[in-house]
């Protein structure tokens, strides 16, 4: 008998009686957004809820993963869809949306006011098709009861979450997800989900840190036996990912210099290696990158836990050198629970480095320490400038407990 490979590879898997997980893994994806690298790909993770009285399709996939999504709803059988809860309009979300709309034509895509305009933007969905819902309202499917959570800026204006009451699921978007590939359904490996997590949460969440400390409070209280998130593997150990973003997002930043660096001919890298040592023998822990052959999503998982960011720039046509200001610029973006950030360097003759990466994060609530600038390699007088520097940074550390 002749079996079907999509029977093989994409079976729908079913979490609970009655609800299932029906998304698509992605395992060539190396780049999200055109930024954002993947280097363990990624999932589109979608789920589907059948009440006794009716059903609802939780999230849809990426628009090149449509026909997985189809295959999958094919082989449960779905004869009708009253209901696709969308979590979040960005297109990993929604875009085989019109899709699944065109499948299954009396669906409702139930979602916030704002996630309605925005697909209706994205997608030229029409208004008729839209169900909106308040903050805190509940949709019967029957013996299972959907409510709906607000979580602006969870990475998006017009997120929202979905809790499964009677079964206790939180299907939590964006939130508490990890970009990677995996054949489990469920977490496996702690550590490695941590680190894909963390990586995660420094590239796409980190920006929003304030309002996550609000939105984590308005779900404390929940009893959560899963979180079922829209990337990465499920959690059945709730905890485990919660306790890792109230550390992320609620600890105070620790005794950790980040020190990213480019050197075009030796100058910047002989003041870098003498300047960690310097730090290292205060007892300060160095995360250093080389920003001409560094993972930026390390770079940014690293940014998540440091108290002081220092910059090794040389000058370049007057100016920070492009690997350089891109990173001062990531730092702006991010916005980490960072306290100092200071800038060491070289330059030939003359220019604007220090002066164009301050201006540039200057809207960051840091202080901005001494600088150490010199010209051309470094003398006797520019490596004991770095010591104190050094110093410096240990007795601002030491200030704020660290």
């Amino acid at each position: 008998m002749r079996i079907s490979i999509w029977l093989i590879i994409m079976k729908p898997r079913e979490l609970k009686p009655n609800i299932y997980s029906i998304g698509a893994v992605d395992w060539d994806r190396r780049l999200f957004d055109e930024l954002i690298p993947l280097p363990d790909g990624t999932s589109y993770n979608a789920y589907l809820v059948k009440g006794s009285e009716k059903t609802a399709l939780i999230d849809t996939v990426d628009p090149t993963m449509g026909d997985v999504l189809i295959k999958n709803l094919n082989q449960i059988d779905i004869k009708d869809i009253e209901y696709i809860i969308a979590n979040h309009a960005e297109q990993d979300h929604s875009g085989s949306l019109s899709q699944i709309i065109d499948a299954y034509p009396n669906a409702k895509v139930v979602a916030t006011p704002k996630c309605k305009a925005i697909l209706m933007d994205l997608l030229l969905i029409h208004d008729n098709k839209f169900l909106t819902v308040d903050d805190g309202a509940t949709l019967s499917l029957g013996d299972k009861t959907l409510e709906f959570i607000y979580a602006p800026w969870v990475h998006w204006p017009e997120t929202m979450l979905t809790y499964l009451r009677e079964d206790k699921i939180l299907f939590s978007c964006d939130l508490f997800g990890s970009h990677m590939a995996t054949s489990d359904l469920y977490v496996t490996d702690e550590t490695t989900v941590y680190e894909s997590a963390k990586r995660y949460y420094a590239e796409i969440m980190m920006p929003f840190r304030a309002t996550l400390q609000k939105n984590l409070e308005k779900i404390k209280d929940l009893e959560i036996d899963t979180i079922a998130p829209s990337h990465g593997p499920l959690h059945k150990n709730p905890e485990f990912i919660i306790n890792a973003y109230r550390h992320w997002v609620f600890d105070p930043p620790e005794n950790i210099v980040v020190l990213p660096y480019v050197s075009m001919h030796g100058s910047t890298k002989a003041m870098v290696d003498y300047f960690v040592k310097a730090l290292t023998e205060k007892g300060i822990t160095v995360k250093q990158f080389n920003l001409s052959n560094s993972d930026i999503g390390k770079l940014s998982m690293a940014l998540v836990d440091a108290s002081t960011v220092v910059m090794g720039v040389p000058t370049t046509l007057a100016g920070a050198h492009p690997l350089a200001f891109y990173a001062a610029y990531l730092v702006k973006i991010l916005r980490p629970k960072l306290k100092f950030i200071s800038i060491i360097g070289s330059y030939s003759w003359g220019g604007k480095t220090v002066e164009q990466l301050v201006g540039l994060i200057s809207s960051l609530n840091v202080e901005i320490l001494d600088t150490v600038y010199c010209k051309g390699f470094p003398r006797i007088e520019d490596f004991e400038s770095l010591y104190q520097l050094a110093e410096n940074i240990s007795k601002k550390h030491q200030e704020i407990g660290l």
